[in-house]
């Protein structure tokens, strides 16, 4: 990389970037706007949330649902709980926020000796945590999961152990992606879970008949090396990063990340502790993890379209506004996404729940994975489709504290939500079984949105009078018409089961929702067509 004092410096992306050009927001330097980098990681959802579902029901077909999935998806908790509770889940979010300064300063050269002394730092301590985790696996197997039997738990032990490296590989990949986000780049960001989605995908392709499950496992550790780490270090490479050997633990930088990411290390935040608490009860019955896993991947690809694809490409709009003293550019901006994500959610979340049995039957059914599970899986995912609308909000709400610089707030509040709602979990479990909770995850999501919403606008940041509220009741009634005539088409044409079944009801009855929505998004003067084709940041 040139010196400071070089007469030719690298470019920036804005300069790389043409400035005219119909895919020009597809070039990897290519800075962003919010609409591009929305679209871009929608898009990128898409795919993802597509290759995760050819993950599953690879999954489904050769392994089922049953003992060695519900091992399976309980080992990946231990590597889950280091990275939220060393690293906050996501590295990129408090350094984001702390690197706009730098990045309004023009220091460039101070960015990289923070993110130098930050990862550097955290390596270590993920390291030892990681040599802590191989040890205690068993134990904490035996705690975590009371319903498995010893052969599960020793499984679930095995899995865990090899696992546990990966959080070293997301935790370095988000420091280096923050490099990329802070300048508007998102298409490394895109990549990155195709890549990871690809790795488990070939992990078992080509090792399960030699490795079985064990194979997965090894695929999560590819893809996460060649995804998350090394394509968003070849990103950072680009721009210019140097990586330096320092360890400054009294460094400005590094005590300032600590202040913004303690808060997210120490508080739970119900949206990751969820998954924890569905597992502790699912435990107790044999495939329950595993239906509700299925299901919870399905419901993650319309999710991590809206609320993690505006989210992730909102914060550092919302951190630059913030951080230039446009407040009330801020607030309008928050509220404009908030608005738009749930109008949005509405509408794909009556289709979702109309659709549910043939979704689920056509992307997992084979197999080991027969129609008892196909149906069950589609209950569990109605109910969690409920509460599509609030996942999503919540996503832009919390982003709009880090942006402001505040993680205690949501972290405190998500602790309480939290511990608050493991009662209603226990409660709904012992009183509907593994439908139970998926309901108390819908009642704990309500809570935590209405929380942030409301805290946002105690602290004078984003008002909720802002919302849109004529154009989310529209919304409201155009998904009750496209769910009506969606369902009636599900419940009563008569089309034989099997796959091509499957395709021809999902086809006639998108058409039955469709025609409704923009029916009733047009006579009732909705403006939602119109704001989805704006591209106004």
């Amino acid at each position: 990389m040139p010196s400071p004092e070089d007469p030719n410096p690298l470019p920036t992306p804005e300069a790389l970037a043409p400035t005219r050009g119909r895919f020009q927001w597809l070039r990897p330097s290519h800075a962003h706007t919010a609409f591009s980098a929305t679209l871009l990681l929608m898009a990128s959802s898409l795919l993802s949330g597509g290759m995760g579902l050819v993950r599953s029901k690879y999954i489904a077909y050769i392994f089922g649902a049953g003992r060695l999935t519900d091992a399976y998806n309980a080992a990946f908790e231990m590597p889950d709980m280091i990275s939220y509770f060393l690293v906050g889940g996501v590295a990129s979010i408090a350094l984001i926020t702390m690197l706009s300064r730098y990045r309004e300063a023009g220091d460039e050269e101070g960015a990289d000796r923070a993110l130098s002394i930050v990862l550097n730092a955290m390596l270590v301590v993920l390291g030892t945590a990681i040599l802590l985790g191989e040890f205690l696996a068993p134990i904490y197997t035996r705690y975590k999961f009371p319903g498995f039997d010893p052969g599960q738990a020793a499984l679930t032990t095995s899995l865990t152990r090899l696992l546990l490296p990966a959080p070293l590989f997301f935790f370095a990949g988000g420091v280096f992606a923050s490099k990329l986000l802070v300048r508007k780049i998102f298409l490394y960001q895109a990549f990155t879970p195709l890549l990871y989605n690809l790795g488990i995908i070939l992990g078992g392709v080509f090792l399960h008949r030699r490795f079985g499950i064990y194979s997965l496992a090894i695929g999560v550790l590819g893809g996460v090396a060649f995804g998350p780490f090394a394509l968003n270090f070849i990103g950072a490479r680009r721009l210019g990063f140097r990586y330096r050997p320092i360890l400054n633990l009294r460094h400005p930088a590094f005590r300032e990340w600590l202040h913004l990411s303690v808060p997210l290390m120490v508080g739970f935040s119900l949206v990751t502790a969820d998954k924890w608490i569905l597992s502790f009860f699912a435990s107790h019955s044999t495939g329950g993890i595993s239906h509700l896993n299925y299901a919870k991947t399905l419901f993650a690809a319309p999710l991590g379209m809206l609320g993690q694809a505006a989210g992730a490409a909102s914060l550092p709009f919302f951190a630059a506004l913030f951080s230039q003293n446009r407040r009330a550019d801020f607030a309008a901006a928050v509220n404009r996404s908030v608005t738009r994500i749930i109008a949005v959610s509405l509408l794909v979340g009556a289709w979702m729940m109309a659709l549910a049995l043939p979704l689920v039957d056509l992307l997992f059914r084979g197999g080991h994975f027969n129609l008892t599970d196909a149906a069950e899986t589609a209950h569990y995912f109605v109910i969690l489709a409920v509460s599509l609308a609030l996942w999503a909000a919540q996503s832009i709400y919390a982003r709009a504290f880090y942006a402001a610089g505040n993680t205690m707030t949501p972290a405190v509040a998500g602790t309480v939500i939290t511990l608050v709602s493991i009662p209603i979990y226990r409660a709904l479990f012992h009183g509907m079984g593994i439908a139970g909770l998926a309901a108390a995850s819908d009642v704990g999501i309500l809570a935590h949105t209405l929380t942030l919403a409301f805290l946002l606008n105690r602290n004078r940041l984003v008002r909720i009078s802002g919302l849109e509220g004529g154009e989310l009741a529209r919304s409201l009634l155009a998904a009750c018409g496209g769910f009506a005539g969606a369902y009636a088409c599900v419940r009563f044409i008569p089309i034989p089961h099997g796959h091509l079944g499957d395709l021809a009801t999902i086809a006639v009855a998108t058409i039955a929702w469709a025609v409704p929505v923009l029916a009733l998004l047009k006579l009732t003067g909705s403006t939602l067509p119109q704001q989805l084709r704006s591209r106004r940041a």
